[in-house]
């Protein structure tokens, strides 16, 4: 079986924690090849990095920056991740307030030293998330749930 690792910043019921929900589902639709492990981004630890086959990582928007929380896990794992995470597959969505580049783009710069590989275009919501963004949500968490499950990534 394979393992995805979600982490996310935000809190209970804000918007990202509702794209969070429906990238969730669309996870669980291959429960039975992939092993979800969903976790706060300040609960997270390189041992939960090490374990994943796939990373999903979720974030509101914070004055034009990922979340601090998000920020954080990636501050205690990168050192300690060095070489063991190559190649990594991973994706980003982001709940936005104004347009989400800046934390995708943060994010992603920081990607590249990990030498993570991104699997899919970055998720950004500005605003409150409707039907076709939550629907573009649980997509986004079949793409990655497939791609590591049959080995396409």
């Amino acid at each position: 079986m394979k393992h995805l690792l979600l982490i996310y910043g935000g809190q209970p019921g804000g918007r990202n924690f509702r794209m969070l929900e429906a990238v969730r589902d669309g996870i669980s639709e291959f429960a039975d090849e992939v092993e979800l492990r969903e976790k706060p981004a300040l609960l997270a630890d390189i041992d939960d990095l090490l374990w994943a086959d796939g990373l999903l990582i979720g974030t509101p928007e914070k004055f034009g920056y990922m979340s601090g929380a998000v920020k954080d896990f990636m501050d205690r794992t990168y050192y300690p991740a060095q070489d063991k995470v190559d190649a990594l597959p991973y994706a980003i969505f982001v709940s936005a307030g104004n347009d989400g580049r800046g934390a995708v783009s943060a994010i992603e710069r920081i990607a590249v030293g990990y030498k993570w590989k991104a699997v899919a275009e970055p998720l950004i919501c500005v605003g409150d998330p409707d039907e076709a963004m939550l629907g573009r949500c649980r997509e986004l968490g079949q793409t990655l749930a497939a791609g590591i499950a049959y080995g396409a990534f």
